[in-house]
């Protein structure tokens, strides 16, 4: 029975931490993006934006092992 409940707090917070992950790498995107130009640390901001976003989404897409 508590690892039924455990599975379940795990999921939930992991689905949050990905969607609040999607958010940061998608201001951190759109800052960089808009603010800077593109010289060295405007493009190391922008690579490390689009990893947060792919850890993010892959949080969100893939399911919990039973």
């Amino acid at each position: 029975m508590s690892d039924e409940g455990d599975s379940f707090w795990a999921s939930l917070i992991k689905r949050i931490l990905g969607l609040v992950l999607i958010v940061i790498g998608a201001v951190m995107l759109y800052f960089t993006a808009t603010t800077s130009e593109i010289s060295g640390f405007g493009a190391l901001f922008g690579f490390i934006s689009i990893i947060v976003l792919i850890v993010g989404i892959v949080l969100l897409i893939l399911k919990p092992s039973q």
